[in-house]
C-alpha cells in the first residue's frame, strides 16, 4: 500500500475536480485522497465523492488553510500531499516530488517555473518578492514560498498546526516554520496550467494580505533580522538629522532625541520577538 495521503481543499472546484481527479485516482489507486469541501455552493462534494475521493464537508466557509488543516487530521498515511482543487497542479508532478523527497528532506515544495504558471502577472512579481526576501531571511534560496502544491512528511507538518492561518497564506508558515526548526526543505520544479472557474483571490484584499505576509515572514523565521535593519536606519538617520542641527543650528533637536530613542525601542522590541519566536519553535521533548 502506497503510504500518501492527497489532501485537497475545494470550493465551488467542481470544474477543477472533473479535470484532474479522475487521472489522479488512476495513477495513485492505493493513495488516500481526501476532498476538504469547504462551504461550495456547487456539487463540488458530489463530485469528489462521485469520482472516488473521501470527501470533508465544512459547514460554511473557513479559508483554504482551515481546509488543509481538516485534511490533514483526517489523513492517516505517513506522507501528506497537497495539491489545488482548482485543476492547476498536475499530476505527473507528483512523481517528482515522491523523489525528491527519498532523498532524505522532510518538505518537498513544487516550484512553479516562468509566468506562465503564475495566476496573473501581478502575482509573479509578488512572489518572486517574497522568494527573495525569504531567501535572505534564512539564508538559503527559495524557489517557490507561496506554492500550494508540497508533499510534506505528516509527523512534522502535524507540529505547526496550531500555527497554520486559516486563509491562504498556510503555504508561507508552513515553509518558515520547517526552516525554523532545522528541517530539510527541497523544491522541485513546476508547471501550472490554467485554473477551472473562476480564481477565490481579490486583488485589492489580498494585496493588503500580500504585504502581511512579508512582515510574517520576518516574524515566523526571526524577528531581530527583520527588526535590527530598521532600528539601524533610524538611528542612522538620527544620527544624519543631529549632525545637520548641529552644524546649522548649533544645537541638539528633539527630533534627533526621538529618532535615537525609537531605534532603541524598535531595536528592543525586535529582541523579544525573537525570544518570543524562540519558545514558540521550540520542540515539545516529550
Amino acid at each position: 500500500m502506497i503510504n500518501l495521503s492527497i489532501v485537497i481543499p475545494a470550493k465551488n472546484e467542481s470544474l477543477g475536480l472533473n479535470r484532474f481527479l479522475p487521472e489522479l485516482v488512476k495513477q495513485y489507486p492505493e493513495a488516500e485522497i481526501i476532498v476538504v469541501n469547504d462551504g461550495s455552493d456547487d456539487d463540488t462534494a458530489v463530485v469528489a465523492e462521485s469520482l472516488g475521493a473521501r470527501v470533508i464537508s465544512h459547514p460554511y466557509p473557513k479559508g483554504n488553510g482551515a481546509a488543509i488543516k481538516s485534511g490533514a487530521r483526517a489523513a492517516s498515511r505517513e506522507l501528506l500531499l497537497f495539491m489545488d482543487g482548482d485543476g492547476q497542479h498536475r499530476v505527473e508532478d507528483i512523481a517528482p516530488l515522491q523523489e525528491k523527497m527519498a532523498q532524505g528532506y522532510d518538505l518537498v515544495v513544487g516550484a512553479r517555473q516562468g509566468v506562465a504558471s503564475q495566476a496573473s502577472l501581478f502575482r509573479w512579481g509578488a512572489n518572486n518578492f517574497y522568494n527573495r526576501l525569504s531567501s535572505w531571511m534564512v539564508g538559503q534560496k527559495i524557489e517557490d514560498l507561496t506554492s500550494g502544491m508540497r508533499l510534506v512528511k505528516r509527523e512534522k507538518f502535524m507540529e505547526f498546526l496550531y500555527l497554520l492561518p486559516n486563509g491562504f497564506s498556510y503555504p508561507t508558515t508552513s515553509t518558515m516554520a520547517f526552516y525554523r526548526a532545522g528541517y530539510s526543505v527541497g523544491f522541485v520544479g513546476i508547471v501550472c496550467e490554467q485554473r477551472e472557474g473562476d480564481s477565490h483571490i481579490n486583488l485589492v484584499r489580498d494585496g493588503i494580505r500580500f504585504l502581511l505576509i512579508i512582515f510574517k515572514i520576518g516574524t515566523l523565521y526571526s524577528p531581530l533580522k527583520l527588526f535590527f535593519p530598521i532600528a539601524a536606519i533610524t538611528f542612522a538617520s538620527g544620527l544624519g538629522y543631529y549632525g545637520y542641527t548641529y552644524f546649522s543650528l548649533g544645537r541638539f533637536t528633539n527630533m534627533s532625541l526621538l529618532l535615537f530613542v525609537s531605534s532603541v525601542i524598535i531595536f528592543l522590541i525586535g529582541l523579544i520577538s525573537e525570544q518570543i519566536s524562540n519558545l514558540t519553535y521550540k520542540l515539545d521533548s516529550h
